[in-house]
C-alpha cells in the first residue's frame, strides 16, 4: 500500500535542514490504530524517543543511497549510521537510524526511520511472514508548538523508493494503513 498523503510533507524532511539542534532526548507518545476493511481494529501504544537528529551530511547519504541503489542501498546506509533513538509499538522495539523535523506553520513535522521492521502486519495476523525488502519501519507525524498532535502515519514494515518525480514513496507491507493519534511530547 502506498502512503503518499504524508510523503509530500515528509519529503521535505529529507531535503530541508532540521528545525533545531538536539539538546536533550525528545519522547513522543501516541496510539497506533489499524482498521481493516472488514471492520476489525487493533490499537497499540507507541513511544518514539529521539536522542539525536540526523545531520545534513547523513541526510545526503540517505538520499544518494536511495536514488542510486534503492531499498537495499538505503538499508545499508541506514545500518551504517549511528542510532538516533528508538521506536516502540506495543512490546516491539527498533532502533531509529534517521530522525528529521521541519518547522511548519503550526509546529513541526517529524519523520523517523528504523533500519529494521517493527512488525509484519498482514492478512490480519501481526506475526505474518516478512517479504523481501520490507525491512524498514517508518513514521511521520506533526505536532504543534506545545508538542501535541492529532494525526500521523506508521508503516511498521515498509520499503522506501523514489518515484519518477524524485518524491519519496513508502510501500507499506500491510494492506491497511496504521494511523497515529493522540500524539504528545512527554
Amino acid at each position: 500500500m502506498r502512503h503518499e498523503v504524508w510523503f509530500a510533507l515528509a519529503l521535505g524532511l529529507l531535503l530541508v535542514p532540521p528545525a533545531a539542534a538536539q539538546s536533550a532526548p525528545e519522547t513522543f507518545t501516541a496510539t497506533a490504530t489499524l482498521k481493516t476493511a472488514a471492520g476489525a481494529s487493533a490499537t497499540a501504544p507507541v513511544v518514539i524517543t529521539i536522542t539525536r537528529w540526523t545531520t545534513d551530511a547523513e541526510r545526503g547519504t540517505v538520499i544518494t543511497a536511495l536514488k542510486s541503489g534503492g531499498s537495499a542501498a538505503l538499508k545499508k546506509a541506514l545500518d551504517a549510521m549511528p542510532e538516533a533513538g528508538t521506536i516502540q509499538v506495543g512490546d516491539q522495539n527498533a532502533a531509529l537510524r534517521f530522525a528529521r523535523a521541519i518547522d511548519t506553520a503550526g509546529g513541526r513535522l517529524v519523520t523517523v526511520v528504523a533500519s529494521q521492521p517493527i512488525l509484519h502486519v498482514g492478512a490480519g495476523v501481526p506475526t505474518a511472514k516478512p517479504k523481501a525488502e520490507y525491512d524498514l519501519a517508518f513514521a511521520t507525524f506533526e505536532v504543534d508548538s506545545s508538542g501535541k498532535g492529532t494525526a500521523g502515519d506508521l508503516a511498521p514494515a515498509a520499503k522506501l523508493k523514489v518515484d519518477a518525480n524524485d518524491a519519496i514513496v513508502v510501500d507499506d507491507y500491510g494492506t491497511e494503513a496504521v494511523r497515529l493519534s493522540g500524539i504528545a511530547k512527554k
